[in-house]
């Protein structure tokens, strides 16, 4: 992880997608003039599970996995975080080690705001004070359904909901692929399968034409069969 090119909160639009839309002038010059951009290369972490975080950080670009590791040894990938999320917000607030670990996905520019000045505006802004409720409580209702799907969904209906989530809030390129583009091992931690069982579900979706691939990136060719699997 290094430095990159320095930029100033209160002209950043990003902040329009998080709890920072909340501050005032005054505050956001304070957190510019505290905060650090990072570049973040892909497959480098941001965080560790278990690491005590000094403040939070803010995706300017780019894609994170965050997971939690099981008593096997398995990564879980709980949420995919991209532009204009803040990173370890509640172990912050709540003065706890990190319950995840974040890693780049791809190429990712984060900033990393230091905690006095967090906690210094929840304590002195009731409004941002309660866009971050707002965004924790968001937080917890993500991870409730992924709760329910895993315990009434089968595999391969979770995969079909994967693909589609994908491509519903990361889009296409001009040739039809996914633009996110996850290994089969981190698609496999998305759903909470192994990493073989994802493998022949990808091949059998595609010998039903449901997708097409290219090494590791797929393209969706039948919406309405994954759709009526997913709800089937």
């Amino acid at each position: 992880m290094r430095e990159g090119k320095e930029s100033r909160c209160e002209q950043c639009i990003i902040r329009q997608f998080n709890s920072l839309r909340a501050m005032n002038k005054e505050e956001l010059k304070k957190i510019s003039d505290t905060k650090v951009t990072r570049l973040v290369k892909k497959g480098e972490p941001i965080f560790q599970e278990g690491e005590k975080l000094n403040g939070v950080f803010c995706v300017r670009e780019g894609i994170s996995k965050l997971s939690k590791l099981s008593a096997n040894g398995k990564d879980q990938i709980v949420k995919l975080a991209t532009k204009g999320q803040v990173l370890g917000q509640r172990s912050v607030i709540a003065e706890e080690t990190s319950n995840l670990s974040a890693v780049a996905v791809n190429d990712m520019e984060v900033c990393f705001i230091p905690k006095d000045g967090i906690m210094t505006t929840l304590n002195t802004n009731p409004n941002f004070a309660v866009e971050v409720l707002r965004h924790m409580a968001h937080d917890l209702k993500e991870a409730d359904d992924v709760i329910v799907n895993m315990s009434q969904k089968t595999v391969k209906q979770r995969v079909a909901e994967a693909f589609l989530y994908m491509k519903k809030n990361y889009g296409e390129d001009k040739e039809g692929f996914l633009v996110l583009t996850l290994s089969r091992e981190d698609i496999a931690n998305v759903v909470g399968t192994a990493t073989e069982s994802c493998i022949r579900i990808i091949s059998e979706f595609k010998k039903k034409g449901y997708i097409k691939a290219s090494g590791k990136k797929i393209a969706i060719t039948d919406v309405k069969g994954l759709t009526e699997l997913m709800e089937s």
